[in-house]
């Protein structure tokens, strides 16, 4: 398969074997989240964008596995450097208990890509991290440390937040109801509103958050007449771009009141990261396009392993408040995800990824301009989002998008969320918006 001049092409859409996979699939697997009834041939060709199901379609791939696929399919920039290594059973050691690393070996294991996040992260004073299995747990032991460096006993978490699927971080989700219905929650976590207007004022501001005396956050952490006592709040925990609550770009007035408010009060700010982190949005996190500093930040799904990562002085001194069977990390996840952070420093796709989004942003804004179904075209570097005027309007543009050959996926209400590769070309972005505009204009 030629990247530089492979196209989509499409059959039937499921076809035969992808149905009788995905029956076969579900005789035995618990009801969760299935978006296509896709199924990627692991042994067909597939690179960068692009790869071919179990009937011989290529598609083109613009989920990223919701996000878990910064660099694409069998990207050489990673495949290349782990092929000089013979790799070892088992890949997943019993950290922290054990160390592991070969003499004379130069695959980054563990330590490797702590260094790297800890370089990434040095602007903000972080020099310390704790590895983990996924975002979840990125999430849960950010709390965790928190809540022991504090001492509170609240938290602040924002409305349409997303933090993950495990008990103490389904405690600070604001999204979708069916996420924490019937789960026993942590009590003490109170919630603001999240700005979804980019460009916003506290004067012009009308998602809630700024109102006629200031914020709803100030108010409720005023030392006099509100409601929570800001001595006794832990942490406030936010996504720097809401990701399953609709990919939703917040103001600088919004992030710089969230500052303000913080540092008055010395409250630590958590960041997910998980969708957002890594050069997604061209900068290696989300965070770094806003005026203010991270405490904590919990990344995942494109580093591929879990990560807690922050200043030395916030985590436990004592040893046994964090640990996990695989807390040292998977011996070949850790090496894909240094060795993903190399080929973003190296092939400078920070830049790569702030040039194709604009361009793509800029693209699809003409091409939807006169299209009442399109409401807004949004983006920072490759996290893309195409906001319609209807829920019903996006699943239709799903399903036409797919069975013209392009892979994208849903978030919030009515928000088609792209992640395409970071080292997507130009070739490849005109691609896409073409195959998606195409798919809308059929579906108007």
């Amino acid at each position: 398969m030629d990247r530089d001049s492979v196209e989509p092409t499409v059959g039937d859409l499921p076809g035969e074997r992808a149905s009788e996979w995905v029956e076969y699939h579900h005789e035995h697997a618990a009801p969760s989240t299935y978006v296509y009834e896709f199924v990627w041939d692991r042994d067909a060709p597939a690179i960068g964008p692009f790869c071919t199901d179990v009937d011989g379609n290529v598609l083109m791939d613009w989920t990223g596995h919701v996000g878990a696929m910064p660099l694409g399919y069998n990207n050489p920039k990673v495949l290349d450097p782990l092929s000089a290594f013979d790799l070892v059973e088992p890949t997943k050691i019993a950290g922290q208990d054990f160390y592991a690393t070969g003499t004379g070996s130069d695959l980054p294991g563990a330590a490797g890509l702590m260094d790297r996040l800890t370089d990434i992260s040095s602007h903000y004073g972080m020099d310390t991290v704790f590895l983990s299995n996924s975002g979840a747990e990125a999430v849960e032991n950010a709390i965790k440390i928190s809540y022991d460096h504090r001492r509170g006993k609240y938290a602040i978490t924002f409305e349409g937040a997303f933090h993950g699927r495990t008990l103490g971080a389904l405690s600070l989700n604001r999204s979708k109801a069916v996420y924490r219905r019937q789960f026993p929650e942590i009590a003490t976590v109170h919630d603001a509103p999240f700005c979804d207007d980019r460009h916003c004022t506290p004067e012009s501001c009308d998602c809630g958050f700024f109102t006629g005396d200031g914020s709803v956050l100030g108010r409720m952490l005023d030392p006099k007449t509100g409601h929570v006592d800001p001595d006794d709040v832990s942490y406030i925990i936010f996504e720097p771009i809401q990701g399953e609550g609709g990919y939703r770009f917040p103001s600088d007035a919004f992030a710089t009141e969230i500052a303000d408010i913080a540092e008055r009060h010395g409250v630590p700010i958590v960041v997910d990261e998980v969708q957002t982190g890594l050069g997604r949005t061209g900068e290696w996190w989300g965070s770094d396009h806003y005026p203010f500093d991270p405490d904590v930040i919990a990344s995942a799904k494109a580093l591929r392993v879990g990560a807690t990562i922050a200043s030395a002085d916030v985590f436990p001194d004592e040893k046994g408040r964090l640990s996990s069977t695989w807390g040292a990390g998977d011996v070949l996840a850790c090496a894909q995800g240094a060795l993903t952070i190399d080929a973003i420093e190296e092939y400078d796709l920070l830049d790569n990824a702030t040039e194709r989004g604009r361009a793509f942003v800029e693209r699809f804004r003409d091409a939807t301009a006169q299209s009442a179904a399109v409401e807004d075209v949004r983006g920072e570097g490759l996290l893309l989002a195409v906001e319609f005027d209807s829920k019903e309007r996006r699943e239709a543009v799903i399903e036409a998008a797919m069975q013209r050959g392009l892979l994208t996926l849903g978030c919030g209400r009515k928000t088609l969320r792209l992640l395409p590769p970071l080292d997507s070309t130009r070739r490849e972005i005109e691609l896409g918006s073409g195959l998606l505009a195409d798919a809308i204009d059929a579906v108007a």
